[in-house]
């Protein structure tokens, strides 16, 4: 913990926001975890149960089982598969409404920005149409049919989408996934009172919704989008809270639905709408990119240049964008929307609005999305948002931080962006992994949170301990927010690498830590992994290449985490989920996961520690192809 002026606050790798945050009149989460530092340690092993009113029950030496006779292991990964379930659950939601979307803009001849994407997901899974708003139409069709499958039809999209060794695997080990939506409601009959109690096939339904998470709600999440958004494009972008800007009217907007948006995003920008922002004094509207949402727009910045600002920061970030003051609506519709964030925009007098009701935040106004009713919901936001300006602007005090940040970090890296920077294939980057130029590659994926040594500090420290020993790092998810508001992501950060690394970096003039995006963007990551196996003729678990979600912090996290072990990669975790109190689970995922998937979970909260384990792994995997 660190204390500015009598206030506690966690530490964090971000200096500059910690010192800000500790100095704010209102309380944060950064000062809430001092408060909850003392953990219950049946909760922390996973050994407590209340599904029944016989309980809630706890394991102890003295009482090996529930009332009902479930063990350890039964109550540790029922409740993990009930995470893994919810985790996935939110994912597929998100999938749901974007192929929901494509479809209706097809229909209405609307705008699809990414043809190229559209194209190459026609041939993906083998769809042909007289010309794009049919092909799109035939896309999300076969999309939704998958996903509202029952649980024992297997989907059909599976074995178009999944690498093909992979999919044998997963054929081999009965892991196949039916209808997505089916498996998450089967994962939460399953794990209800007095029905599974074999611990070992509920880890086996949690790679079931590993594989449809990671490819319906990550994979083809990303592809949808860029249909309808655009593609992504590689630049430099400010980050951090100097992208605020007081003289426009600012919409803090968190989440993971950018679709949801998109129709007030481009009406923000006609000339007409502008005019009412001028008339209340403002020169305009401009988007503050917060939590993954953030990180999709900054992916895709190159299209909003005239409207958005720039990506401010990670879910632990958002109470510090806010206490700036100049930010006069948040627009939420997903998670990573803390609820922290409440009494800080009633204390402001910041306006709140969702556009989901699966996020329907305490003091916010509820305008659901409807497709048919975007024009007047856009409208209604709109007018709301200038009168939200015109009432609280002249009454408050701005507490601006634009020392923070840095205004060239690179962005908009993709699977098509990096391998068309490559010269349009992967030669390059093999032949450098191959002299040893770069060791191999390690994806720092997931979640912010404020333990593992404090906010990002874990994240931040082994990601530069593993570029020092020339191993590039691939980022997605919150943790990129922090790593790029810490500098990682500029050219400047070469400086911090490995010698051979660092020579390749500078030559190039990019950084040794690529930010693909959002947590969506782990899907992206995914296909960077399958095209390179493809080209090196092996299967995935074969690839020099290590997965670290170092701070992981939600149930969504632990459905990546799952598809990470189904693709048989090395998941490092820096904190246990809550399954230590179950010798089966921790000997099934640390260890006999590795002759199942080839995957396996490791588990370390020291980076440089971490970092020699993911190297050593790394070294083993070039040592086994001669390389």
């Amino acid at each position: 913990m660190t204390e500015y002026n009598g206030c506690v606050t966690c530490k964090s790798a971000d200096k500059v926001l910690e010192k800000f945050i500790a100095q704010l009149p209102m309380e944060t989460s950064h000062q809430r975890v001092e408060s909850q530092k003392l953990k219950c340690g049946f909760g922390l092993q996973g050994v407590c149960c209340r599904l029944c009113a016989n309980g809630p029950c706890r394991i102890t030496p003295n009482s090996p089982r529930g009332v009902c006779g479930a063990t350890s292991d039964v109550m540790v990964v029922r409740n993990f598969l009930r995470a893994v379930a919810a985790g996935s659950g939110c994912y597929i939601h998100v999938v749901e409404n974007v192929a929901r979307h494509l479809k209706n803009t097809a229909q209405a001849k609307g705008p699809l920005k990414g043809l190229q994407t559209l194209d190459r997901l026609c041939e993906m899974i083998g769809i042909a149409g007289a010309d794009s708003y049919e092909k799109a139409i035939k896309v999300a069709d076969a999309v939704l049919a998958d996903l509202y499958k029952p649980d024992f039809e297997k989907m059909q999209l599976v074995q178009k989408l999944a690498y093909a060794p992979r999919y044998q695997t997963w054929q081999k080990l009965g892991i196949l996934p039916g209808g997505a939506k089916s498996e998450v409601f089967k994962g939460v009959v399953k794990t209800s009172t007095n029905l599974s109690s074999d611990p070992v096939d509920m880890l086996v339904d949690c790679l079931r919704l590993g594989i449809s998470t990671g490819l319906y709600g990550l994979l083809l999440t990303n592809l949808l989008n860029d249909v309808l958004l655009g593609e992504p494009k590689i630049r430099m972008a400010p980050v951090g809270l100097r992208v605020i800007d007081p003289e426009y009217i600012n919409i803090m907007i968190t989440g993971h639905q950018h679709v949801l948006f998109a129709h007030l995003q481009e009406q923000l920008v006609q000339p007409e709408i502008v005019k009412l922002a001028n008339a209340a004094g403002a020169k305009g509207f401009r988007l503050v990119g917060c939590t993954c949402v953030g990180q999709e727009l900054q992916l895709r910045g190159v299209h909003y240049t005239g409207l958005f600002e720039g990506h401010a920061g990670n879910n632990y970030a958002s109470e510090a964008i806010l206490a700036t003051g100049a930010i006069d609506v948040v627009l939420s519709e997903f998670n990573c929307t803390l609820p922290g964030i409440e009494p800080i925009c009633d204390t402001l007098n910041i306006k709140q609005i969702c556009i989901d009701n699966v996020a329907k935040k305490a003091n916010a106004e509820m305008k659901q999305f409807s497709f048919e009713e975007k024009a007047r919901i856009s409208t209604e936001i709109i007018n709301e948002t200038i009168e939200a300006y015109k009432t609280r602007r002249p009454k408050t005090t701005l507490n601006l931080l634009k020392e923070h940040g840095n205004d060239n970090t690179l962005t908009g890296v993709s699977e098509v962006t990096l391998k068309e920077f490559l010269g349009g294939n992967w030669s390059p980057l093999i032949d450098l992994i191959v002299s040893g130029q770069i060791k191999g590659v390690a994806a720092v994926v997931g979640c912010s949170n404020l333990t593992a040594g404090g906010y990002d500090v874990l994240t931040v420290e082994l990601t530069k301990e593993l570029i020092a020993k020339d191993i590039i790092v691939l980022t997605a998810g919150c943790s990129s927010g922090g790593i790029e508001n810490c500098g990682l992501m500029t050219p400047q950060a070469a400086e911090l690498a490995g010698p051979k690394l660092k020579a390749i970096c500078q030559k190039l003039g990019i950084p040794p830590v690529l930010n693909f995006g959002p947590c969506l963007a782990i899907g992206r990551l995914e296909t960077v992994a399958v095209e390179l196996a493809k080209a090196l003729n092996i299967d995935l678990p074969q690839l020099p290449l290590v997965l670290s979600a170092p701070q992981w912090l939600e149930e969504q996290a632990l459905a990546d985490g799952a598809f990470g072990l189904a693709l048989g990669l090395p998941l490092h975790l820096g904190l246990p989920p809550f399954i230590t109190g179950s010798k089966v689970a921790v000997k099934v995922l640390t260890e006999d996961m590795k002759q199942l998937t080839g995957g396996q979970v490791i588990i370390n909260a020291d980076a440089k520690e971490s970092a020699n384990i993911l190297e050593q792994i790394i070294m083993d995997k070039r040592k086994a192809l001669k390389i």
